[in-house]
C-alpha cells in the first residue's frame, strides 16, 4: 500500500460515493488507473464493502481492544460523541447496559499507540476508570442480520 492508495482510501471514508472521477482528480491518476486501483484493494480484502469499510490491517492497525469508559454520568451525550469521534483510533463506541457506561472498539499499530489513546480517554474530565479488553483473534465475524437460513426457520411448525 502506498501514499496514493492511503489517499484513495482517505478519500472513499470521506465519501464512500465518491465517483472514481472524483478520487482521481484528487490523488491525480485517470478514471481508469484509479478503479484499477480500488478494485485491486477490494481483490485484496484492504476494502471490506462500498460503504467504505477499510480493514484496519491495511493500515498498519494490527492492534484492537474494548475499552470500558466509567464515567461521572454529568456527561451530555453529544459532548461525549464529539470527543470520541476527534479520536481516530476509536472505531466504534456504544452506550451500553451494565457498569461501564461505554464500550469502545478501538484500533492501534502497537502497544504505545494503544497506550497513548487509553491515557487521552482518562484525560477527557467526565472518565473516572477504563477497564481495556485486548482482541486477539475473531471467533465469529458475519454481516449483521439474520442470514437466509435463520430467516426461513423462524416461526416453523
Amino acid at each position: 500500500m502506498d501514499t496514493i492508495d492511503r489517499q484513495i482510501l482517505a478519500h472513499l471514508l470521506a465519501d464512500g460515493r465518491a465517483t472514481y472521477a472524483a478520487i482521481g482528480e484528487v490523488v491525480g491518476l485517470s478514471v481508469a488507473a484509479t478503479k484499477r486501483r480500488v478494485d485491486k484493494m477490494v481483490e485484496q480484502d484492504t476494502i471490506h464493502g462500498f460503504s467504505a469499510v477499510v480493514d484496519p490491517d491495511a493500515l498498519g492497525w494490527r492492534l484492537a481492544a474494548h475499552v470500558q469508559l466509567f464515567t461521572n454520568g454529568a456527561i451530555p451525550f453529544e459532548r461525549m460523541q464529539s470527543d470520541l469521534t476527534a479520536i481516530p483510533e476509536v472505531i466504534e463506541a456504544f452506550t451500553v447496559a451494565g457498569p461501564a457506561d461505554t464500550l469502545l472498539r478501538v484500533v492501534a499499530a502497537d502497544a504505545e499507540q494503544l497506550e497513548r489513546v487509553i491515557r487521552r480517554l482518562r484525560s477527557l474530565p467526565y472518565v473516572q476508570q477504563t477497564d481495556t479488553a485486548l482482541l486477539l483473534s475473531h471467533l465469529v465475524r458475519r454481516p449483521a442480520g439474520p442470514s437466509d437460513l435463520e430467516v426461513g426457520d423462524r416461526g416453523g411448525g
